[in-house]
């Protein structure tokens, strides 16, 4: 099962009315987004940008785009001991909530997000 079709499962969304975009992007450039977007000057793991339009080619809904920076997520992956696959997914993860408006900027809204997080990578596993 792949994180999309996950995400949705756990948040009964139909799979085949949504999609998203994954990419890799060097640090620079994620740092230069985050700084862009999110005034924080510094290099991140993980940006989404939601979007919510058609695709007219497709028919489903985009989502929007979720940016994962590798070297960070390999540096994530040596300190907290587990595989680089394993924190791509994660990341994978959290950036896809994002995009479906959950959020960690309340301790609320923040517990609702890691239970997901969590139900999601159970599923994956």
């Amino acid at each position: 099962m792949d994180v999309l079709n996950a995400v949705c499962q756990v948040l009964a969304v139909d799979p085949c009315t949504v999609e998203v975009n994954y990419a890799f992007v060097r640090g620079n450039v994620i740092r230069r987004l985050n700084k862009k977007f999110r005034q924080v000057d510094k290099v991140t793991d993980v940006l989404s940008f939601p979007d919510g339009d058609l695709n007219p080619e497709t028919g489903k809904k985009f989502m929007g785009d979720v940016l994962i920076c590798r070297a960070v997520a390999r540096k994530q992956a040596r300190n907290l001991g587990h595989s680089l696959a394993r924190e791509i997914t994660f990341l994978q993860v959290h950036g896809t909530l994002h995009l479906f408006g959950y959020d960690h900027l309340d301790p609320e809204e923040e517990a609702k997000m890691l239970g997901r997080q969590r139900e999601i990578m159970a599923l994956l596993s």
